[in-house]
């Protein structure tokens, strides 16, 4: 092969280009990077609705609790998790909507901002959801009106619309922060 080699310097650049094309390994192809947003996923009554990761520090079963006094009737109670006092929040009863029927598939969203540190009883946590950025809409769906103002968006995908709810807002919300009766 030595002796192939072109004299004239032009053809010999043209030779070494052909022997390194005939002799790469083709690079791998190039994946886009999509930007993914992550949320729990819950229902409550027959809705569903998805929370921003960040915003719960925990799911839990359904703890014991020991009842609280002259408390709105959401209040279900409060519960020692490892040491901490946790007050357990219906969330449908907050909203206006008939108590959480507790099953073995209830759950209780921890949520910790600003001081506020509570647990949120749901119907159903249905796990992690990822959404791409392209499946997010400024607008909240068809929610109720007593859901509207912790909604903020939402995902649209085959699998439906899934409105964003907001546990900073509720957090934040006077309201909530009204436990007592």
């Amino acid at each position: 092969m030595a002796q192939n080699k072109p004299r004239d310097p032009f053809q010999l650049l043209q030779y070494l280009e052909r022997q390194g094309r005939e002799h790469t390994a083709e690079l791998p192809s190039q994946e886009e990077v999509r930007q993914a947003w992550a949320g729990i996923g819950f229902r409550l009554g027959g809705a569903r609705y998805v929370a921003p990761l960040d915003e719960v520090t925990e799911i839990l079963t359904y703890p014991d609790l020991a009842r609280v006094p002259h408390t709105k009737s959401w209040v279900r109670g409060i519960a020692n998790v490892r040491g901490n006092l946790l007050p357990i929040m219906d969330l449908s009863g907050y909203l206006g909507k008939r108590p959480v029927a507790l099953t073995r598939a209830s759950r209780v969203l921890v949520i910790d901002h600003d001081g506020v540190f509570a647990g949120l009883l749901v119907d159903e946590v249905l796990g992690m959801r990822h959404f791409d950025e392209e499946e997010r809409s400024g607008e909240t769906g068809k929610v109720e009106e007593a859901i509207a103002p912790y909604i903020d968006g939402s995902y649209k995908r085959k699998d439906g619309v899934w409105p964003v709810f907001s546990m900073r807002r509720l957090a934040e919300h006077p309201q909530f922060l009204k436990v007592a009766s």
